[in-house]
Parts: structure tokens; C-alpha cells; sequence
């Protein structure tokens, strides 16, 4: 069984005892959160569910942890010019255990 869910403008397949990590949530380590942004669930007999059935559907899990990725450089030049310019970023993300998949 599995769900695919929308968090954050990304769309993530998720089932019961998988991690996931996704941009950062409010909440502490340790706190449960709610899913309700379902766009699809898959039965046990491999049945894909879409649409208005699944107005109620919910995935349910537990914050991890918060952390930050790797550094992604940026380089930008100009050439004839002198100018070089070096940026770096690091995107924050939650790490959340998926518990469940409720679907009424």
C-alpha cells in the first residue's frame, strides 16, 4: 500500500515505515503531523484510488529531525568584464516518518 501526497509544492510517494524528507515543517522533533493534500492511493489489491474519494483521505507520521542539505555552489561571470560573483545555498528540510495511511 501506498500514497502519493503534495507537501510543499513537490508531490512524494509515501508508505507506512518509509522516511521522507521534505521543506521544513513547523514543529518540534518528536511531534505528529497530517498529510491531508492526498492525490492518489494505491489498495492492497494493487486498486489505484483518485479524485473525490479521497477527500477525507489522511497519511499520518512523526517528525524526525530538521537539517539542512549540502551545499549547492552558484557561479556567476560575466566574461571581458571582471566580474565573478560565488553564492552558496542550503536548502532546510524535515525528516518525517510515515505512520499511516488513513482513507474512509
Amino acid at each position: 500500500m501506498y500514497a502519493v501526497i503534495e507537501t510543499g509544492g513537490k508531490q512524494y510517494r509515501v508508505a507506512p515505515g518509509q522516511t521522507i524528507e521534505v521543506d521544513t515543517l513547523a514543529g518540534d522533533v518528536g511531534a505528529d503531523v497530517e498529510f491531508d493534500r492526498v492525490l492518489a492511493i494505491s489498495n492492497d489489491s494493487n486498486e489505484l484510488v483518485l479524485g473525490d474519494a479521497l477527500k477525507s483521505a489522511r497519511v499520518r507520521g512523526r517528525i524526525a529531525g530538521h537539517a539542512r542539505g549540502d551545499k549547492v555552489l552558484v557561479f556567476k561571470f560575466k566574461r571581458k568584464k571582471q566580474y565573478k560573483r560565488t553564492i552558496g545555498h542550503r536548502q532546510n528540510y524535515t525528516r518525517v516518518e510515515v505512520h499511516e495511511i488513513v482513507s474512509y
